[in-house]
């Protein structure tokens, strides 16, 4: 039998913590958050682990370099490091997210036939071998952070340990060995923590919606869209798709999943059986009560949602509903959805109510850093001046813009890619005034809200939705939301 056949028998085997991994030679690309945590676990259990990154290390990178060093890992750092694989033998390399398949080390790896798995798949591999927390798993191009700090409240509000993990929140490795196990885990995963993950068999799971995104990363539309629907695969109770967006049909039809796994379907409208929806002001359910053919559950109401504050904008209410598909998949009894929207409090930059200044609304919702995201934020409202522009990272803008269209008061634009949405605007709302902001300092937050006002009405949202990323003007979209924030307090105090 020859060396890499025994070490594929030998990889098979690795399917639980207690599992033998001593003694496997195994690169860890990345330092950060995710390559340290993968790095750790696999000392803790005898694996012989080189740690890369293209970066010589400092700050908060160096601690963690000085802590793997003092566990006994070897270290290399610096473009040659991640160049190509390393002269010595290698059995496994577990990858950060966000390093391509077309990276070089990468690459070289699965050129030699050496398996390469991101770090979602080690910490699947390092549950126990029995009684492992189940995982609830949430993908999505918009709407994943939400929808899973939605599930995590319902399944606190149930009375379980339960908390948020994966893409946010928790390490999914520090949430998988944590020595107060968890009774249910709620796993946000991002389409790079998908193409790296082979084996994960989630007891229910979701995917959002598909719009483009990361297609430079992944290549095509079409490689982006199956490593989404790589969520749904082995999944034991419930597969979870977005009725509104027939992609998601298709990848639960597509999946591979465990036998009597069933097909469950969130919707804005009156659901059909095996479906959540809204009847009325109603959160319903008929996919998981018994009598579903001639009755529904009520979970919550849009009052619920919305605890106290405006109406919930069409998006929040779908990922509302995702996350009690959810959690009843899970057994979670019908109160603890309603008690567990309730508590749910949105994190901030998300739909976010910054101020009224008279009578106009100013909304944050810097998360929207794509077409999509921001499309479902503008067509929200029935009046806006719209903030947007950034970094478009190749996406286009034609649909939202011509989707928004009949939303816009007024737009007010930032950013390296703006030229792209005025000619947008340009070709499907041509009448729609357009301010152009040419400066790039982060201050230029001032002007734009003083601008925005001006072109305002009562009763309008001006509303932050970019649709695009952040880095031409800030660290990220929490510090663009932040200086959005700020120069609407120093409006309202009249600064």
């Amino acid at each position: 039998m020859g060396r890499g056949r025994r070490m594929s028998e030998r990889l098979a085997t690795l399917t639980h913590r207690d599992a033998n991994w001593a003694g496997l030679r195994v690169v860890v690309t990345g330092l950060g958050v995710s390559g340290f945590a993968a790095a750790d676990a696999l000392l803790e259990r005898g694996a012989d682990v080189l740690v890369v990154d293209g970066a010589h290390p400092d700050g908060i990178l160096a601690e963690r370099a000085n802590i793997l060093d003092i566990l006994g890992a070897r270290l290399a750092f610096g473009p040659d490091a991640v160049a190509r694989m390393p002269d010595t033998p290698v059995d496994l390399v577990v990858t950060s997210p966000g390093w391509r398949p077309d990276q070089p080390l990468l690459a070289a790896a699965a050129a030699a036939g050496i398996p390469v798995w991101g770090e979602v798949e080690l910490a699947w591999r390092m549950r126990p071998e029995h009684g492992g927390a189940p995982w609830l798993a949430v993908t999505g191009t918009n709407g994943k952070t939400t929808t899973v700090q939605m599930l995590t409240s319902i399944l606190r509000a149930a009375g379980l340990r339960a908390c948020s993990a994966g893409n946010v929140g928790t390490p999914i490795l520090e949430a998988v060995v944590h020595p107060d196990p968890f009774d249910v885990i709620a796993v946000e995963l991002s389409s790079f923590q998908l193409h790296w993950s082979h084996s994960l068999a989630p007891q229910a799971s979701v995917c959002l919606n598909v719009a483009p995104d990361h297609v430079d990363w992944h290549g095509s539309l079409e490689e982006y869209a199956l490593a989404k629907g790589k969520v749904y695969a082995n999944t034991e109770v419930a597969c979870i798709y977005n009725v509104q967006d027939e992609r998601t049909r298709r990848l639960v039809e597509e999946a591979d999943v465990q036998e009597g796994c069933r097909a469950v379907g969130f919707t804005l409208d009156l659901p059909a059986v095996s479906e959540v929806g809204l009847v009325g002001d109603v959160l319903a359910d008929r996919a998981f009560v018994e009598q579903r053919r001639t009755a529904a559950a009520e979970l919550a109401t849009l009052d619920d949602l919305a605890n106290g504050g405006p109406p919930p904008a069409p998006h929040l209410v779908a990922n509302a509903l995702a996350a009690a598909a959810l959690a009843r998949a899970h057994g979670v009894p019908a109160g603890a959805v309603r008690a567990g929207l309730r508590a749910f409090v949105p994190e901030p930059h998300r739909i976010a109510e910054a101020a009224t200044i008279d009578g106009i609304r100013f909304v944050d919702d810097s998360k929207a850093t794509n077409p999509h995201a921001a499309r479902a934020s503008l067509t929200a409202y029935e009046h806006v001046v719209w903030v947007a522009g950034g970094l478009l990272k190749g996406a286009a803008v034609d649909d939202l813009v011509a989707a928004a269209a009949g939303h816009l008061r007024a737009v007010v634009l930032i950013g390296q890619d703006r030229a792209a949405i005025a000619q947008a605007l340009a070709r499907h709302a041509p009448d729609v005034p357009v301010v152009d902001i040419d400066r790039t300092d982060t201050g230029a937050m001032d002007e734009v809200v003083k601008q925005a006002r001006a072109l305002a009405r009562v009763g309008d949202v001006v509303l932050l939705a970019p649709a695009a990323a952040s880095m031409d003007m800030f660290t990220d979209y929490g510090a663009r939301g932040d200086a959005f924030v700020g120069a609407v307090d120093r409006l309202a105090a009249g600064e």
